[in-house]
């Protein structure tokens, strides 16, 4: 049985235990929820992620020892939170989940560390947001599986070792470049999750729809795939929308027809670019004459905020090779300005003229 904890809350025994009914607030989260795999055997894709965790576990397992400490970095939605769940229910032990930001001092971590059980994952979210503080406190934890902090002040003060149960710290990042090397050091395991081709999502919208229940065919999986960004959490939420629009437009049953139409009314394109990734990219043409242009600036124009740009639309512009990155700031590629129907200037802008005129 795996215990699910969130810090500074009160355990939830799952599956076989009694649980209470999810409040109206909680229903789409605990859809999500109910998407996730659960064990290894059930995670589609990531082959090198799941073939170097199975070791690790397998081995941990045998020794009946904690799982090395595990690092997982890569765009949002590949499933660092869903790897630190399977984690926790292949060694059959409890899983606390925080955040660095939620961590504002040693405080904060202390009481999360002596409450864990031996064997129990941490997992840590957005673990490179960690204040510096709390960072160095996790060191002798994460090394020697005990603490030491300062009780009284000035000459009375004194330093106390407190020993702590062994347990798994699993920390998910997306800019893996932002952590310190001390830190980035004491993981045994460190893994990269990169984008999912897409006879990978064709599996896990097929999946997915099996769950919800929903009939979907070949080709309307595949089309569901083909535009959520290499992202199974835009697979599932795609799906639930097309899901939706099937049974309002339809018989309820998703063909590629269905998906196509759907898709097209929710603003996601052919390549799943969607409004935003559109914006910028035309923003860049159009005001900035195709590039380059700093993120500062970019994020200034389009009134957003600079790490949504960073962290949730590049990545894929990147990948797909609508963007790249300079010294001198961002330029789109011909590829794009194809796509979108329009033509790089040959020289770059000045001011905001073509935007307005």
């Amino acid at each position: 049985m795996t215990r699910e904890r969130v810090a500074g809350g009160k355990p939830v025994s799952r599956p076989g235990g009694a649980v209470p009914p999810p409040a109206a607030g909680a229903e789409d989260e605990q859809l999500i929820r109910s998407l996730r795999p659960k064990r290894l055997d059930e995670c589609i894709g990531q082959a090198r992620v799941i073939s170097a965790l199975k070791i690790g576990l397998q081995a941990a397992r045998d020794r009946g020892e904690a799982l090395d400490h595990v690092l997982l970095h890569g765009p949002p939605g590949l499933g660092k939170t869903t790897f630190a769940n399977v984690i926790a229910t292949e060694m059959a032990t409890g899983i606390v989940t925080t955040s660095g930001p939620a961590l504002e001092r040693g405080g904060d971590l202390m009481g999360i560390l002596t409450n864990l059980n031996r064997g129990d994952v941490l997992f840590i979210d957005e673990i490179h947001r960690l204040p510096r503080a709390v960072e160095e406190f996790l060191y002798p934890a994460m090394e020697d599986f005990c603490v030491n902090f300062v009780i009284e002040k000035g000459a009375h003060a004194r330093s106390l070792r407190y020993t702590l149960r062994p347990f798994t710290l699993v920390g998910a990042t997306t800019r893996a470049g932002l952590l310190s090397s001390p830190l980035r050091d004491r993981f045994g395991i460190t893994q990269h999750l990169d984008f999912y081709p897409v006879e990978d999502l064709t599996r896990v919208v097929h999946r997915s729809a099996s769950i919800l229940g929903v009939p979907v065919t070949d080709e309307g999986a595949a089309e569901i795939a083909r535009r959520s960004r290499g992202t199974p959490r835009i697979a599932n939420r795609l799906l639930r929308r097309v899901r939706d629009f099937a049974q309002v437009r339809s018989d309820g049953a998703i063909s590629v027809e269905i998906a196509r139409e759907a898709l097209e009314f929710e603003g996601v394109d052919p390549l799943g670019l969607d409004g935003q990734d559109r914006d910028v990219l035309r923003t860049i043409i159009q005001v900035y004459g195709g590039g380059p242009v700093g993120i500062e600036a970019l994020a200034a124009t389009l009134n957003e905020e600079v790490d949504s740009l960073v962290e949730m639309v590049e990545p894929y512009l990147l990948k797909i090779g609508f963007l790249t990155r300079t010294q001198a700031g961002r330029r789109v590629t011909a590829q794009a300005a194809e796509h979108l129907g329009l033509a790089v200037p040959e020289r770059g802008g000045r001011g905001q003229g073509t935007l307005f005129s």
